[in-house]
């Protein structure tokens, strides 16, 4: 456990996924199946990590049927344990279809980034009665690591995104102030300028400085 928290700041994101479930079913008796499904735009379900291709079938009916302990952990409960899909009257769509499937037990933990919910690590079982209190407690320890991995990638996209913009402003700046021989403040209050006159975006005044430097 402390080495996965040593490395969850050094490697991209899915590999620490990938350690999450893989240390998931080593440390919990009884996993047969985990993974991770995160929510993203518009409501849009993915799966991460994946134990195996059966996590996928298992996603894909939540989704087709809207509900399900991975679905319900994500957008509702901290944590959601079905001991017996043969006896689970919360999903009455999804429990025996994943009963056809073999698939007995589940165990779901959200996963929070900062404020927001981005989804949950999920344990799946071939057996019934499967897990207790202590499951929960490692479950909810790697999901921490999980929702950890994911804001960290989530910080570096819009660290790189910030550096991207920064760089083209700058870029443009340097364009504006060779061609009028003015200072950095005069090339950046016309390019504001612009921006405001056209209604565009800084960031698209910009890009269009350095798109016609030559013209």
């Amino acid at each position: 456990m402390a080495e996965l928290a040593r490395v969850t700041a050094l490697r991209k994101v899915d590999d620490v996924l990938a350690d999450v479930t893989a240390t998931a079913k080593e440390l919990i008796p009884g996993v047969d199946v985990a993974g991770v499904l995160l929510i993203g735009k518009a409501g849009t379900f993915e799966t991460l990590a994946p134990t195996s291709d059966l996590m996928f079938k298992l996603d894909e009916l939540q989704m087709r049927f809207n509900e399900g302990p991975c679905v319900e952990a994500a957008l509702d409960e901290i944590v959601v344990r079905t001991d017996d899909f043969r006896d689970e009257p919360r999903f009455p769509n999804y429990a025996p279809a994943v009963v056809e499937l073999g698939v007995l037990s589940a165990l779901s933990f959200k996963l929070y980034t900062a404020d927001r919910t981005a989804g949950a690590l999920n344990l799946f079982g071939h057996e019934p009665k499967l897990w207790d209190s202590e499951a929960e407690s490692v479950g909810m320890i790697l999901a921490a690591h999980a929702a950890a991995a994911i804001l960290a990638s989530r910080e570096g996209e819009q660290l790189q995104s910030a550096l991207s913009t920064r760089d083209r402003i700058g870029q443009a700046k340097g364009i504006i102030m060779e061609r009028f021989k003015i200072d950095d403040v005069r090339a950046f209050s016309m390019l504001r300028q612009l921006s405001q006159d056209t209604n565009t975006k800084l960031l698209d005044v910009a890009q269009r400085v350095i798109d016609t430097r030559g013209d």
